[in-house]
């Protein structure tokens, strides 16, 4: 494996590819300029004097005995073999005969080119063609002069080859260098946060390819993060004034036990009880706002798996739970069943019964479910408009609401319920006076598992 930074690896990369391809085509350059060569050569025996000219020449100048090659060695060598080694005659050196040069002498190939030898030892190309029964004639050239031509194809070649990977790996190394040039400014810009938490952050996006992608991702990545902590800083702001209240209160009387206590000054029995009854109800206030603040502070993905359930039952369950605590709810239901979260669709529908409840005269609350669409309708003054676009945020409570129990928090856990069902949820005020809470699930009405099977 090669290590070492992305760039250094992608320039050696670039490099190997190169190097690979401009050997493949060296040595195929070298193979094609070889045979080009021997076929010259081949030509250049076999347009000399046939093999009978050549045979009536030796049998005329015959001479027993090969002549010894010069100093600059033989420029030709002809001689007449027998498949039946008898003796032979030689016009020039003479040449070794191989197996496949009997061959053609017996008749069993009519002619055959190959690369042979002198008995000195120089290097020949040799033709030998057969003439007649047992009678062959081998002609040769010498090969010196294109091994010197192929020596310095090779290394002209070779020179070449060298260039080529030299400047393969310079442009490798530019390449490199301009197209990791935006990674090295996202890595950058990665490393700044992760030293500053700076999530403001963002890359120039420049173009529509994979890094310009990336750079886009890493700039939304940021965006929701920076989102995320504004949510959370937000929220502990929030709970820290919506806590300040009741903790106040709570030391206020728990103050006035206590310092009843240390005095020997008793209170009133029914000053004290009144207090007592205060602090529990400041407790029941306290654990409830922490249970709604940690609902909230829960992530999209922070839950239990959603499951396919009868989302009726779960409204009937809600509506039970609201008529213990006093709530006149009237139901019409139809059955319905989604995808979701059972305890955290319950305490949604539950929200919106406690909060219709709150307002309406006698506690009188109407529920209906049909075909996905739950409404929970209450019959009190209902909102102003301009209240309408805050009902879901967090700790926001209307002009009349601000001196009823609760924390701010109930709708805004709604909204978050429905939207991790991916449903909607909506409120306004009815025609006829009241306020109307609308919520929207995307389900069907019979349980996928029976979908398809007969009636």
């Amino acid at each position: 494996m090669i290590r070492g930074s992305l760039r250094t690896r992608l320039t050696l990369l670039v490099t190997i590819a190169v190097a690979l391809a401009v050997a493949i085509i060296a040595g195929a350059c070298f193979m094609i300029v070889r045979q080009q060569l021997y076929d010259q050569l081949d030509r250049q025996l076999g347009a000399g004097k046939n093999a009978h000219e050549q045979l009536e020449y030796l049998r005329e100048e015959c001479r027993p005995e090969p002549v010894a090659e010069d100093h600059y060695g033989p420029q030709y060598s002809t001689q007449i073999i027998y498949s039946d080694d008898r003796p032979t005659c030689y016009d020039g050196p003479a040449l070794v005969v191989t197996e496949e040069d009997r061959e053609v002498a017996a008749g069993t190939r009519e002619r055959h080119y190959h690369n042979g030898l002198t008995e000195d030892g120089t290097q020949m190309r040799i033709l030998t063609e057969r003439v007649g029964d047992n009678t062959a004639v081998m002609d040769a050239r010498p090969v010196g002069e294109l091994r010197d031509t192929l020596q310095g194809v090779a290394l002209l070649l070779g020179g070449v080859a060298a260039l080529g990977i030299l400047l393969a790996a310079t442009a490798g190394l530019l390449i490199a260098r301009a197209a990791l040039r935006p990674v090295g400014r996202l890595t950058r810009a990665v490393e700044h946060i992760a030293q500053t938490e700076d999530l403001g952050t963002h890359i120039p996006v420049q173009g529509s390819d994979e890094i310009a992608r990336l750079s886009s991702s890493f700039n939304a990545m940021t965006t929701a993060l920076a989102g995320s902590r504004e949510r959370q800083r937000q929220l502990v702001a929030d709970a820290g004034h919506e806590l300040r209240t009741p903790l106040t209160t709570l030391r206020t009387n728990i103050d006035l036990l206590l310092r009843s206590e240390q005095t020997g000054r008793s209170l009133d029995p029914g000053a004290k009880e009144r207090l007592l009854v205060n602090v529990k109800a400041q407790f029941a206030e306290l654990t409830t706002l922490v249970a709604d603040l940690l609902q909230l502070a829960r992530g999209d993905t922070d839950h239990e798996p959603h499951v396919e359930l009868a989302f009726h039952e779960v409204v009937t369950a809600a509506v039970e739970r609201a008529r213990l605590r006093g709530a006149e709810v009237t139901t019409e239901l139809s059955p319905w069943y989604v995808v979701g979260n059972a305890a955290s669709l319950e305490r949604a529908v539950l929200n919106l019964i406690d909060n219709a409840a709150k307002f309406s005269p006698g506690g009188q609350v109407e529920v209906r479910l049909r075909h996905g669409w739950l409404t929970v309708r209450d019959h009190g003054p209902g909102l102003a408009e301009e209240d309408l676009p805050h009902v879901f945020e967090r700790f926001w409570r209307s002009p009349l609401a601000r001196g009823l129990p609760g924390s701010g928090l109930g709708l805004a856990i709604v909204a978050q319920a429905v939207k991790e069902a991916g449903g909607q949820v909506t409120l306004a005020n009815a025609q006829d006076g009241g306020a109307v809470a609308t919520m929207n699930l995307p389900g069907t009405v019979v349980r996928g598992s029976e979908a398809g099977q007969p009636a």
